[in-house]
C-alpha cells in the first residue's frame, strides 16, 4: 500500500476536521475526472466539480459549521489497486432544508461511510454513503414503519470503535491485517444458511450498528431476530461473495484488526414479502452496502453497515425523497 495514497487522504481528512470552504481540498483530493458514486437521490457525479456542487456545497450551505470527524480510518490493496476507507459523521447546525428535508434549526448529524482508488495522487473511482434514513428519523420526517416481520432497533447516533483506535495514521502489522481479513471473509460465506452457521464468529455480545432504516442491535440473538427474518423478505438473497453472478465488491481489504467491503451493488434477492411496508413485487432488488468490522481475538465484535436504502426503496416503487429533483 501506498504511504503517499494514506497521506493524501488524511491531508483531506484534516482540512474537513473543521468549518471552511471544503471545495479547495476536494479539488486536491479528487482527479477532476474522477467517478463518483453517491447514494441517491445523488447518485452518480462525473468529477471533482460535480462532487462540490451538487454534495459538499449543498451539506455547507445547509448545515451551519459544518466539519466532519472520522471514527474509523483505513488504507489497503484489492486487486492490485491502492484503496482508503473511511467512516465517521459531518456535524453541523441544520439551519436550511436540504433534499427536501426540513431544516430543524437544531445540532444535528450525517453519518458516512466511503471508499476511494487512488491513483496517480488523486482518488479517481468513490463510493460515498450518506445515512440519510438515519437523519430523518432524527427530524421526524422518515415517512415508513418497518412493516410485517421487521422490528427497527436503536436509531441515533452511532459510537465509533469501543477502543478508540480505529484511525491508522500509519501501517499496521500487515499479518493482523490478514487475519481479520480471513475471519470476516468466513463469516460472510456463511450468512442466509440455514443453521445461521455466520454465529460462531461473532462475540456473543457483538454490536451490529445498522442503516437507519433497520436501526442497531447489541447480542448475538438480537442481531438474528433482524437478521434473519430480512433475509427472508428477498428470495434468493445472497451477497458479494457468493460469486452469483450480480453483485460484487469495489474493494475488501483490511488493516489491523480492522475490515471493510462495499458492492455497487452488493446485495441482491427477489422480492417476496413486504418490506419497508412495501411489496412484495416478486422483482429483483439490489442494494449498495458497505461494512466497517472490528475484531477482537478471533471474534468479531463491532460492525458499521450502511445500505442506500432510498435506492432500495425507488425499486419497489416508492421514493422516500419526493420533494427533491436535484439542480
Amino acid at each position: 500500500m501506498s504511504s503517499h495514497a494514506r497521506s493524501l487522504y488524511l491531508r483531506y481528512a484534516d482540512a474537513l476536521r473543521h468549518p471552511g470552504d471544503f471545495s479547495a481540498a476536494a479539488s486536491e483530493f479528487f482527479a477532476a475526472d474522477a467517478n463518483i458514486n453517491v447514494v441517491h437521490p445523488f447518485n452518480e457525479l462525473a468529477g471533482a466539480d460535480a462532487y462540490i456542487a451538487k454534495l459538499l456545497a449543498s451539506l455547507q450551505q445547509s448545515f451551519e459549521g459544518l466539519y466532519r470527524r472520522d471514527d474509523i480510518f483505513m488504507a489497503g490493496q484489492y486487486e492490485g489497486n491502492d484503496w482508503v476507507s473511511s467512516t465517521g459523521y459531518y456535524v453541523g447546525h441544520f439551519a436550511r432544508d436540504w433534499i427536501g428535508l426540513k431544516s430543524t434549526d437544531t445540532l444535528c448529524y450525517l453519518r458516512y461511510g466511503e471508499f476511494h482508488r487512488i491513483e496517480n495522487g488523486k482518488a479517481v473511482e468513490s463510493y460515498i454513503h450518506l445515512d440519510i434514513p438515519e437523519l430523518m428519523i432524527a427530524c421526524n420526517q422518515w415517512p415508513l414503519a418497518m412493516g410485517p416481520g421487521l422490528t427497527r432497533g436503536y436509531t441515533g447516533l452511532i459510537q465509533g470503535p469501543a477502543t478508540r483506535d480505529g484511525v491508522f495514521t500509519k501501517a499496521p502489522d500487515p499479518a493482523e491485517g490478514q487475519r481479520t481479513y480471513q475471519i470476516v471473509m468466513d463469516m460472510l460465506w456463511e450468512l442466509a444458511t440455514e443453521d445461521e452457521a455466520w454465529r460462531p464468529f461473532w462475540h456473543d455480545n457483538m454490536m451490529w450498528y445498522g442503516p437507519g432504516a433497520f436501526g442497531s442491535f447489541v447480542g448475538i440473538e438480537k442481531f438474528s431476530s433482524f437478521q434473519v427474518p430480512f433475509e427472508s423478505q428477498f428470495e434468493g438473497w445472497s451477497g458479494a461473495t457468493k460469486n452469483n453472478g450480480m453483485t460484487e465488491h469495489f474493494t475488501r481489504f483490511a488493516e489491523g484488526n480492522y475490515m471493510c467491503s462495499g458492492g455497487w451493488p452488493a446485495l441482491t434477492g427477489v422480492n417476496v414479502k413486504p418490506f419497508l411496508g412495501q411489496g412484495p413485487t416478486n422483482e429483483r432488488v439490489f442494494m449498495r452496502v458497505c461494512d466497517f468490522w472490528r475484531r477482537e481475538n478471533e471474534l468479531l465484535v463491532e460492525n458499521w453497515v450502511f445500505v442506500d436504502v432510498p435506492h432500495a426503496l425507488l425499486q419497489l416503487g416508492y421514493d422516500p425523497l419526493p420533494d427533491w429533483q436535484g439542480s
